[in-house]
């Protein structure tokens, strides 16, 4: 009786599928912490005058884009904590279909958080600038940006690292 010890592509992806879960990932703040520190810096720079709740509005929409459901959990949570209606959070996916639940300012920043979000696909179209430019003061609208990119930073790390939805590090 012969058997087959030929393993196919199939096996391995098996093999693979049933340890995905089992898997540790890195612990990114011990492993980096310089980085890590360096980014928590950055964040905190970055937010510095900004709304609160504006903060959170851009975090949640970058969250989403980048399908990254520690994070969006972390901001949603952090929003209701701030006072953030749920209808609000609801609309955030859909917020040019639900304008009238944001004001002419957090639409100009939703706009903007998706373009740089999204960057890759299409720039970030002048029209999408200049309005964000007409509802900012210049200092602010940098802060808008390094915002946006230190939530999309945020994302990857969480993604790439394993992080699990519901599973806050910052309180324990």
């Amino acid at each position: 009786m012969t058997t087959n010890t030929t393993a196919t592509a199939a096996d391995f992806t098996s093999a693979i599928a049933d340890t995905e879960g089992a898997r540790t990932r890195l612990d990114f703040a011990r492993s980096a912490p310089k980085v890590f520190r360096a980014l928590i810096g950055f964040d905190a720079a970055a937010r510095t005058g900004l709304d609160p709740a504006l903060v959170e509005l851009i975090q949640i929409r970058a969250s989403h884009l980048n399908h990254c459901a520690y994070c969006l959990h972390m901001h949603t949570n952090d929003a209701r904590k701030a006072g953030e209606s749920e209808d609000r959070l609801h609309m955030v996916a859909v917020w040019r279909e639900a304008r009238h639940f944001f004001t002419p300012k957090e639409q100009a920043a939703l706009a903007l958080t998706e373009a740089l979000t999204l960057v890759a696909d299409a720039g970030v179209p002048d029209t999408v600038y200049a309005e964000a430019a007409a509802r900012f003061e210049e200092e602010e609208l940098a802060h808008v940006i390094a915002l946006i990119c230190t939530i999309n930073t945020w994302n990857r790390v969480a993604l790439s690292t394993g992080k699990v939805a519901g599973t806050d590090e910052r309180n324990g």
